[in-house]
């Protein structure tokens, strides 16, 4: 059975243990925005989709295509970043941004 994208956000969203509220902080959108999404009455857009891939740690193809599980090591990082601070989460992107741009960068 193929599953929906929006099924698929919303599942990936709480397998994260993540909120509506977190998601659209981290996305700059309305946490309405967030709920129509994942009822499927609003397409999602490409640029949205790029960032809920990062946000998710999973690839667009991932994302689109295959149903995506997370291993044990991935469960536990998700289950410890639910459980801290708006301010502490959003410092841990921040440093994994930094750290990917690096890595990008060949530094």
């Amino acid at each position: 059975m193929k599953i929906k994208l929006n099924e698929k956000l919303k599942a990936l969203r709480k397998e994260l243990k993540l909120s509506q509220e977190y998601v659209a902080n981290v996305l700059g959108i309305n946490r309405t925005t967030i709920t129509a999404i994942e009822s499927g009455s609003r397409r999602v857009t490409s640029d949205e989709l790029v960032k809920f891939s990062e946000l998710y740690g999973v690839t667009l193809d991932e994302l689109m295509y295959e149903q995506k599980t997370l291993d044990s090591e991935a469960k536990m990082f998700a289950r410890t970043f639910s459980e801290l601070s708006d301010y502490d989460r959003r410092e841990i992107m921040n440093l994994i941004k930094f750290k990917k741009k690096i890595k990008e960068q060949g530094v």
